[in-house]
C-alpha cells in the first residue's frame, strides 16, 4: 500500500455549525471533519489552541452550539491508497438486503461474513459499502453494530440528528432487538432469562474474549423457545436487555446451550457435525428490530433467515 503526504486541510478553514451538527463534542466533530487524521493529532491541535470556537480556545469536551464558528488549522497526514471499490455483485446483494429506508434511516439485512466497518485487517465493511453506494449522502453512520459472523437487522443513520435520536432511544431502552439462534441441546422452558455479569478481556493476539465474572458489567438476556429438534438442538429467541460484546453468545454458553457454529464459545465436535447438515457459520441472526421514529410512531423491520440456514432447519426437522 503506497503512502504519501497529503493536506487534509491545506489552509485555515472556518465552519459554521448548523442545527443538525449541534450538541456533539468538538473532538468528535473534528475526528469526522478531518477524515484520516490520527486522533492523537486531533487532540494535539486542540491542546495547543490551534482549533478555536468563536475565536476562543476550547476543551475537547466542549459541546457545539448552532451558529458556532469553528476554526480548523492546516493539517497534513499520510495519504493511503483508496479503499477497494464495492463490486457489482456485492452492491446488488446489499441493495436487495435493504429492509426499510426513509429520509433518516436505512435498515439492512446484513449478510454473515461482512464486517460492519473496515479496520483490523478488513478493508471494506458494510458502512464503507453504503457510503460508496449512496455518494449523495453527506452523512451516513452506523446506529449500532453486529458481529461479523452475525447476520440480520442493522440500522444506519442518514442524518446526525437521526443518529443522536436513536442513540438516546437505545439508552432509554426504547429499541427492541430480537435474535434467533440455534443452540446445542434441549433448552428448558423454565430458562427464560440469563442474568450474569460479563467482562471483556483482550488476549495478547488482540482477540477479544468475554467471560462471566463477578466483577463484570451487569448483563441480562431474555429467552424463549421457538422450535425443538429432539434433544439435539433448539431454535430460540433472544432479547438482549443490555448491550454487551458477545452477550447472547456467552450467555448461551453459560446456560449450557452454546450456539451452533460458534467457533469461539461453541463446542467443536457439535459444530463439525452440524456442518454436515449445512450449518457452516454462526447460527445467530438479528431477526427483528423495533424502534421509534423522530416524527412519532414506531417502525418494525424483520429480516428473513438466509436460504442456507432455512434449508438446514428443514433437514434437522425431517431427521427428528
Amino acid at each position: 500500500m503506497s503512502v504519501s503526504e497529503k493536506p487534509v486541510s491545506a489552509q485555515v478553514r472556518f465552519i459554521e455549525i448548523l442545527a443538525d451538527q449541534a450538541g456533539q463534542r468538538i473532538d468528535n466533530f473534528l475526528i469526522t471533519a478531518l477524515k484520516g487524521v490520527p486522533k492523537s493529532l486531533v487532540y494535539r491541535i486542540l491542546r495547543k489552541g490551534e482549533v478555536r470556537v468563536n475565536k476562543k480556545r476550547i476543551k475537547p469536551e466542549y459541546k457545539l452550539q448552532p451558529g458556532d464558528i469553528v476554526r480548523i488549522p492546516p493539517v497534513r497526514v499520510a495519504e493511503r491508497a483508496e479503499p477497494p471499490k464495492v463490486s457489482e455483485q456485492l452492491t446488488t446483494v446489499l441493495e436487495q438486503a435493504i429492509l426499510f429506508e426513509s429520509k433518516e434511516y436505512i435498515a439492512v439485512n446484513k449478510p454473515s461474513g461482512l464486517a460492519v466497518h473496515g479496520g483490523s485487517g478488513v478493508s471494506l465493511g458494510l458502512i464503507e459499502c453504503f457510503r460508496q453506494m449512496r455518494p449523495q449522502l453527506k452523512f451516513l453512520e452506523l446506529v449500532h453494530r453486529l458481529d461479523r459472523d452475525t447476520s440480520g437487522c442493522i440500522l444506519l443513520a442518514k442524518k446526525r440528528s437521526a443518529l443522536k435520536f436513536m442513540h438516546e432511544a437505545l439508552q432509554r431502552k426504547r429499541v427492541t432487538k430480537i435474535y434467533h439462534a440455534l443452540v446445542v441441546g434441549r433448552w428448558s422452558d423454565r430458562r427464560r432469562q440469563v442474568d450474569a455479569p460479563l467482562r471483556k478481556n483482550e488476549l495478547k493476539s488482540g482477540e477479544r474474549v468475554v467471560k462471566v465474572t463477578e466483577d463484570g458489567k451487569p448483563s441480562l438476556t431474555e429467552y424463549r423457545v421457538l422450535q425443538r429438534f429432539g434433544s439435539r438442538a433448539t431454535l430460540i429467541e433472544a432479547r438482549p436487555i443490555t448491550g454487551r460484546t458477545h452477550q447472547i453468545r456467552v450467555h448461551c454458553q453459560f446456560a449450557g446451550y452454546p450456539i451452533i457454529g460458534d467457533p469461539k464459545y461453541g463446542i467443536d465436535s457439535e459444530n463439525a457435525e452440524m456442518k454436515a447438515q449445512g450449518i457452516n457459520r454462526l447460527f445467530l441472526h438479528a431477526a427483528e428490530l423495533r424502534f421509534p421514529l423522530p416524527e412519532g410512531g414506531r417502525q418494525v423491520v424483520k429480516a428473513p433467515l438466509d436460504p442456507g440456514l432455512r434449508s438446514a432447519l428443514e433437514r434437522l426437522d425431517s431427521i427428528e
